[in-house]
């Protein structure tokens, strides 16, 4: 086996799905930006969740949010629904695994508020459940999903925004999930503090 040449196949697959998806996403990407800064201007909160490798791209998103990304500005209101494991056990254990989403969605949530959503296949009960308090709630949703975008792009509304990467692999779809992110965080930040 010629691990060189496998590790350069990860590269050159990575890079193309990104190419492939360069068309498709720009233009709801710019969208989304636009959607969460008008949230995060008129005093909204972002609520971001995700399963496994999507928990970790929340939790990035909203640490960029309440940090930074590449410059320094005030902090931005967000949260990772996924990072408090006693909500998340003891919703779990007292409801449903379904839910540990959802009730965090119609706790926070507000009408203005934006949901990023994140399931690599768009299958994920839980985010789904999110997505429908979201909707409960008039909040926006920015749904972060792959392949055919799954469950999750049978039940966003026209007003939703679907950054759907196409793509089957679910390391490609994450790989090119982390470029959205940071996408997001330059887009929100030229947004914000002027930048050309």
């Amino acid at each position: 086996m010629d691990l060189i040449a496998r590790v350069a196949q990860h590269f050159e697959d990575s890079a193309q799905t990104q190419l492939n998806a360069v068309e498709m996403l720009a233009a709801p990407i710019a969208a989304a930006i636009e959607t969460i800064t008008n949230s995060l201007i008129n005093g909204g909160k972002i609520l971001a969740c995700g399963n496994g490798g999507s928990a970790s791209d929340a939790q990035r998103f909203a640490g960029k949010l309440i940090g930074r990304f590449e410059a320094e500005r005030q902090e931005l209101a967000a949260i990772a629904l996924n990072a408090d494991c006693t909500i998340l056990t003891a919703v779990a254990n007292d409801y449903a695994l379904s839910q540990i989403f959802s009730r965090q969605v119609r706790g926070l949530g507000h009408a203005g508020d934006v949901l990023l959503a994140i399931s690599a296949a768009g299958n994920a009960s839980n985010v789904i459940e999110a997505i429908n308090a979201a909707h409960e709630h008039d909040m926006h949703v920015i749904a972060l999903t792959g392949k055919d975008g799954g469950q999750i792009a049978e039940i966003l509304r026209d007003d939703d925004i679907h950054l759907c990467v196409p793509a089957e692999r679910t390391a490609r779809i994450q790989e090119t999930h982390l470029l959205v992110i940071h996408c997001l965080c330059d887009g929100i930040d030229a947004l914000l503090l002027g930048v050309e």
